[in-house]
């Protein structure tokens, strides 16, 4: 009789989907931005520290929500969900396991850290709790956490627990501009799921806004986000390194102006396929924009 091991048995096909780890493609900018923004760079934990956040953690986010939420309907990274079983829920609290134990070689704060993480992330699908069905409480959650609270996990990694670094004004600077960055993309990924999300009793902050208010909504948290970045550059007298992120945001305000005018004529347009389209046109831009940054450091050309 052949031998099964069941930590693998978890790791079937609709487990593995609903993990969503290219998703994790999204969330890349704010830790490339830390990295961008560092001190002096500990590579070992850097590049742990990536792997616990982007192949472990994130993933297993992913993947709770998925377990809690059991949708029928297309979600973010997955257009045609498959069934969610009691694998999906395994893999994540294995996830979790490796990602705390793991963040403990970088240090016993980093993996508090995670732990923190983890129990908002958790707090925001469980059903008993559910921070996602309060349109404010919600949006806030993940302003916070998958904005402010990543750039600091990252900064903690890559620089090392230097409490002064850490919550310098140039650090909590880049930690409210990271925020608004994913403020300003995350009611775009709810735009296709008002009916969907309502009917699990979860009222979006897209859903109280609108088609119309969420498109504005994220337009002037993206707008406060470059104004911060100016102020940002400025003060470290780099502004070339604004006019370069303006000229690279063009295609993706072009983007976003053609799908908001389609969905002005006909709501129908707020559908899946525009809203992964702009989501993988701004990360993609904004990952390339911050390689950018991490690789001018050591060739200063701006």
């Amino acid at each position: 009789m052949a031998f099964k091991i069941p930590l693998i048995s978890w790791f079937d096909k609709n487990t593995v989907k609903h993990l969503r780890l290219p998703f994790s493609f999204f969330l890349m900018p704010v830790f490339l931005f830390a990295l961008s923004q560092s001190g002096e760079i500990n590579w070992i934990n850097t590049i742990l520290a990536f792997l616990i956040l982007h192949f472990l953690v994130f993933p297993s986010s992913n993947g709770y929500n998925s377990y809690q939420d059991r949708d029928e309907g297309s979600i973010g990274g997955l257009k045609h969900p498959p069934k969610v079983t009691a694998n999906l829920y395994y893999a994540t609290l294995l996830f979790d396991i490796v990602a705390l134990l793991s963040g403990l070689f970088i240090s016993v704060y980093f993996s508090l850290m995670v732990l923190l993480f983890v129990i908002m992330s958790r707090a925001y699908s469980y059903r008993k709790i559910r921070l996602k069905k309060y349109p404010f409480i919600g949006f806030l959650t993940v302003f916070v956490f998958q904005g402010a609270f990543v750039y600091l996990m990252a900064s903690a990694a890559i620089n090392g627990i230097d409490w002064p670094f850490l919550f310098s004004e140039n650090s909590i600077i880049c930690m409210v501009v990271s925020s608004l960055f994913i403020g300003s993309i995350y009611p775009l990924t709810q735009i296709y799921q008002h009916q969907a999300d309502k009917n699990d009793g979860v009222i979006s902050i897209s859903y109280k806004l609108g088609y119309t208010g969420t498109f504005l909504f994220s337009g002037f948290l993206f707008s406060v986000a470059v104004l911060l970045l100016f102020y940002y550059f400025s003060l470290k007298q780099q502004t070339t390194a604004l006019l370069i992120f303006l000229g690279m945001m063009i295609p993706v305000v072009y983007r976003l102006s053609i799908w908001f005018a389609k969905v002005r004529k006909d709501n129908v347009n707020a559908d899946f396929d525009n809203a992964m389209a702009m989501n993988t046109l701004t990360s993609a831009t904004m990952n390339l924009y911050f390689l950018l940054l991490i690789v001018n450091r050591y060739g200063n050309w701006f």
